[in-house]
């Protein structure tokens, strides 16, 4: 479902409008949730996608032709919450969800406050 370069959303709205409901709906809840658990960053569309930056990209998600994607931009932290990931489809970079079953809120408010650690101790270097 992601978009080709000459139909590139211009913003996280058009993005999401441009989903059929159960993504939008889907990923609409993943997005308030981020942005509950990182107030301080801010929202574009980066690589075609809804992403949130907080110094640096911090996480970005995006809908597909058969499922939702959470893109932690940590591969790290994808392996330190393998336990509570199970029931997900995981690979390197990305968490793999279906629009009817999402994602915790409470892993993704954790994860996002890692992320936001990283890039803090990243910038800090």
């Amino acid at each position: 479902m992601t978009a080709r370069c000459e139909d590139a959303p211009s913003s996280v709205e058009k993005y999401l409008a441009a989903l059929p409901e159960k993504q939008r709906a889907a990923l609409e809840r993943l997005r308030k949730t981020i942005r509950a658990a990182a107030p301080q960053a801010t929202e574009g569309i980066s690589y075609q996608m809804p992403a949130f930056k907080y110094r640096g990209t911090l996480v970005t998600y995006a809908a597909f032709k058969d499922h939702c994607s959470f893109f932690p931009m940590s591969s790290k932290l994808i392996e330190e919450h393998e336990d509570e990931l199970k029931a997900f489809d995981t690979a390197k970079g990305t968490i793999r969800f279906q629009a009817d079953k999402p994602l915790p809120a409470a892993l993704v408010r954790k994860i996002v406050k890692e992320r936001i650690a990283q890039n803090e101790a990243r910038k800090a270097r």
